[in-house]
């Protein structure tokens, strides 16, 4: 199986999934849906950032599975995760984006990036935040 996701946990709290440009497959993308599960793992604060530099479109099943993933785990990423950074420099995929969130909302603060550089920064930015919020 061609992973289509990369999960770096190495700097936890903050983790970075990397789409490897390989097609959705059901099996692939359930791996990639137990990854994020994964992620939450520590039940410690984290932050995300998805790198969809070389993602390629998902087809519209694996949106919808998706968007019911997050809503299926939404208070378990509220309970946890500080921000999420997407790095879209594509508009197609940001699109795609926005179609999830269509499905459902991403319960958390995000923004989207052209580049891996600044999303990580706002998502260390994000950490540090809640470490000073939390005192």
């Amino acid at each position: 199986m061609e992973n289509y996701v990369r999960v770096n946990r190495e700097e936890f709290p903050l983790i970075v999934v990397t789409f490897t440009g390989a097609k959705a497959t059901p099996p692939n993308f359930q791996h990639y849906l137990d990854e994020l599960r994964a992620n939450y793992d520590r039940e410690q604060p984290l932050a995300l950032v998805f790198d969809a530099t070389s993602a390629k479109v998902p087809g519209i099943a694996y949106q919808k599975k998706q968007g019911e993933w997050m809503r299926d785990h939404q208070d378990l990423i509220k309970t946890y995760c500080r921000g999420i950074a997407y790095i879209i420099p594509s508009a197609v995929i940001r699109n795609v984006l926005k179609l999830i969130f269509k499905i459902q909302r991403d319960p958390v603060p995000n923004q989207v990036f052209s580049n891996r550089e600044e999303g990580i920064a706002w998502a260390k930015a994000q950490l540090e935040a809640d470490r000073h919020h939390v005192g």
